[in-house]
């Protein structure tokens, strides 16, 4: 799979691709991440890549020429002169796009290659975006300087679902926003074989040796040996670590009759802990 970034600080990106997981799967060809300098694409000598926004309003707004220009360099055509079909996504990251999720990035991880434009400044021309980009992406209801950090993010997060990239092939599909607990088979009891998929909840807590630290021992059920305890209990911490930080999950998560059983006592619990 390929990722082209276009930037105007291709040196952002340095650190970002000598590292980890990245590192690997770009020594080991699974993924080609190209930077592009917006600057190469002016033509005046002060490489201007912005300007005033018509209307008035405070800050800049990147140039419609050069990003134009970077495309086509890419091979990139307007939308409207694409095939309907094609296995490159180009992607706008703005604060108003439509939010980042893990399955955003498993649709994105089919693709060929995506090419990821780096806004900057009060934003891109919207030209750019009607004429070229297949998708405006945001990683979360904030405002950053620039789209660097979003492309990295979305770079990351997909990358990890390209196979062979992570050592464990089932590693993406253990965590948190994994894929759908429906896929599973569960036990008599109602609780799954596995969580090897989040079915849209948070993941579980993990603990490892020492036994105990910091004076807090890990839960003896995890070293029982008993698996469908671990599962009853990995089950109950997912639900109620997503309805603490993200109970907005819960709404589209897929849960079964012992989960919405588990989560009631979860509820009356939490209840109970705060009446004075």
């Amino acid at each position: 799979m390929r990722f082209e970034i276009v930037t105007i600080f291709p040196g952002f990106f340095a650190g970002f691709l000598e590292n980890g997981i990245l590192r690997r799967a770009l020594a080991e060809e699974l993924v080609t991440v190209n930077v592009h300098d917006l600057r190469a694409f002016t033509h005046d000598r002060h490489r201007t890549v912005d300007d005033r926004p018509f209307g008035g309003g405070e800050g800049m707004v990147l140039k419609a020429e050069p990003l134009a220009e970077a495309l086509a360099s890419l091979g990139v055509k307007p939308k409207a002169e694409r095939e309907s079909e094609s296995g490159t996504r180009v992607i706008l990251l703005s604060a108003q796009g439509r939010r980042f999720t893990q399955a955003v990035a498993r649709e994105l991880a089919t693709l060929d290659r995506v090419v990821l434009v780096s806004g900057r400044y009060e934003g891109v021309d919207e030209r750019i975006n009607q004429l070229y980009c297949d998708m405006e992406l945001s990683i979360g209801d904030y405002v950053l300087s620039g789209g660097e950090l979003a492309a990295a993010v979305v770079v990351d997060a997909t990358m990890r679902l390209i196979p062979g990239v992570l050592g464990n092939e089932a590693s993406g599909e253990f965590e948190s926003f994994g894929v759908s607990d429906s896929e599973i088979t569960s036990d008599t009891e109602g609780v799954p074989r596995s969580q090897h998929g989040a079915g849209g909840l948070l993941d579980y807590p993990h603990y490892t040796r020492p036994a105990e630290f910091g004076g807090l021992r890990a839960p003896d059920v995890l070293m029982n040996g008993d698996h469908l305890q671990i599962r009853r209990w990995r089950r109950e911490q997912q639900l109620r670590k997503t309805l603490t930080n993200r109970p907005d999950l819960l709404e589209g998560a897929t849960l079964s009759a012992e989960d919405l059983r588990l989560l009631e006592a979860i509820k009356i619990e939490q209840r109970q802990r705060e009446e004075p």
